[in-house]
């Protein structure tokens, strides 16, 4: 005690009363967002210069803009529908479809018409459109744009690079699935693969799954290298895309009959097991859809079963996509809490957790395990009609939930992770902080491999302007997840130190 009573007025004297904090570069960021929040413009200039970390919740096909994927059907001789309405395969059969090539300038109205069907913007909206437009127009895209989704996945890969290099995104954790995956349906379908006794539709395929995951990473190996060709990374001036680091999931689609559904678990999980690229396995398609729905529990003994034969799979669920109205009130009451039993270390969406039996209870469980939840404002607006104080993301970040922000599909969306950065501070009234700590999430959650930086290593992070000094430097050049936090917190570090200096 009389230490203390010595020690006491020497600290009052080093920190005198009213004494103002640092002003440090984190802390003249923090002040120019806030004196920019109320700006649209420059306020997205300031946002899309901010380091965002990583993409968690990114669906590569839907990734890609309409425009790109006609022009790409023009260079691989695609046709389009005369009435505008898909992009189909060749042979061109007039008058029902004609080449792809040039439309832009031979027919812009088509070409228009075009744009409109494969994306968002040309959702129905006014009196006469019907309160779930969004949801049926956004989720019927995907089929229409589909076949050259499937033949040129390099080129959708490297188009999503850019678009995250350009949003200042370094990570990409992007769901898609190698061809070999047919294969794997194929033979479950034609061997009678049962999808209610997970153990014997395991042994159907066990045998099989090595040589079909061995195609997949070479045909995984080919879409990287066209991508790569593409955005010109073996020059001697790369783009910033060819920095972006890309992880994937491989996915299984829920409105499929169960046999089909489990024979892609079990190749996405074995793939996952092999390739470090695949660092984790979802589950995706409409949540609402009544094969979804009906089959919902049947989907989450599969992933326990498959999930405890690979326990070092990432596991991240599309879960609680739903909204009263959309589906009957009991579908509301379980799905992000089966989504967790199942194993989920990150849930897709969540909007309904406010439903949720013991939706208290449930976020605790969630704040307290570490779960996670990939928040996708645009999708949620577009396609559930969910936004600003409806959406439950305040509730998640009051619990102590981790949350993330992602894009979803923003090709499809017309959307870019700025945008849902934006969103964040406009709709939910995020600060700067706040952002940041949600950025800083984003690689934390990810299933990239290794060990993350340690509290005295993040701090050296946003202190050094060079190679990180040993012990850290060993951590950064053993463990991805802690090379990609170094990465942002050294970006975080220059973009505090400039931004404040520039005019705009």
């Amino acid at each position: 005690m009389r230490r203390a009573a010595i020690l006491l007025p020497l600290l009052l004297l080093a920190a005198p009363l009213g004494a103002k904090p640092a002003d440090t570069d984190e802390a003249r960021a923090a002040r120019l967002f806030d004196a920019v929040r109320t700006q649209p413009a420059r306020l997205r200039v300031f946002l899309r210069a901010m380091p965002k970390g990583g993409d968690l919740h990114h669906h590569m096909a839907g990734s890609i803009y309409a425009e790109d994927l006609i022009d790409e059907a023009g260079a691989q001789g695609f046709c389009v529908a005369a009435d505008g309405s898909a992009i189909l395969p060749p042979p061109c059969k007039a008058p029902a479809s004609l080449p792809a090539a040039g439309i832009a300038r031979s027919d812009p109205t088509l070409y228009g018409a075009l744009i409109d069907r494969l994306s968002m913007r040309g959702a129905a909206a006014g009196p006469a459109a019907t309160r779930w437009a969004g949801h049926d127009h956004f989720f019927a895209t995907f089929d229409r744009f589909a076949p050259i989704a499937q033949a040129a996945p390099g080129r959708v890969l490297a188009e999503a690079r850019r678009l995250a290099a350009a949003d200042a995104v370094s990570y990409l954790e992007t769901q898609s699935n190698p061809p070999a995956m047919g294969e794997a349906v194929r033979l479950a379908v034609a061997r009678a693969v049962g999808g209610d006794d997970p153990a014997a539709a395991y042994a159907a395929l066990a045998t099989d799954m090595p040589g079909l995951v061995a195609k997949g990473r070479v045909q995984t190996d080919a879409m990287e290298t066209d991508a790569a060709r593409r955005l010109g990374c073996a020059t001697p001036a790369p783009p910033a895309a060819c920095a972006v680091t890309v992880r994937y999931q491989s996915v299984a689609i829920r409105s499929l009959p169960p046999q089909v559904v489990f024979a892609q678990l079990h190749f996405a999980f074995a793939i996952a097991a092999a390739d470090p690229r695949y660092v984790g396995v979802n589950i995706v398609a409409p949540e609402d859809g009544p094969v979804a729905l009906a089959d919902y529990d049947r989907h989450m003994a599969m992933i326990r079963f498959l999930h405890e034969k690979y326990p070092g799979v990432g596991l991240s669920l599309h879960a609680g996509e739903l909204v009263p109205g959309l589906v009957p009130p009991a579908a509301l009451r379980a799905h992000i809490a089966k989504a967790v039993d199942a194993g989920a270390r990150r849930i897709g969406h969540g909007v309904d957790i406010s439903y949720e039996d013991d939706a208290a209870a449930l976020l605790a469980r969630m704040a307290r395990s570490g779960v996670a939840v990939e928040i996708n404002l645009t999708s949620n607006d577009v396609i559930l009609g969910v936004r600003g104080i409806a959406h439950p993301l305040a509730l998640y970040r009051a619990a102590g939930v981790p949350v993330v922000l992602s894009t979803d599909d923003e090709g499809v969306a017309r959307s870019d992770m700025t945008a849902e950065y934006v969103r964040a501070a406009t709709e939910q009234g995020l600060g700067y902080l706040d952002l940041k700590a949600m950025a800083q999430a984003s690689l934390r959650y990810s299933f990239l491999s290794g060990a993350g930086l340690s509290g005295t290593c993040r701090t050296a992070a946003a202190a050094e302007r060079s190679t990180p000094l040993t012990p850290c430097a060993d951590l950064v050049a053993s463990s991805d997840k802690a090379a990609a936090e170094w990465r942002l917190e050294r970006g975080f570090a220059d973009f505090e130190r400039t931004i404040s200096r520039r005019r705009f």
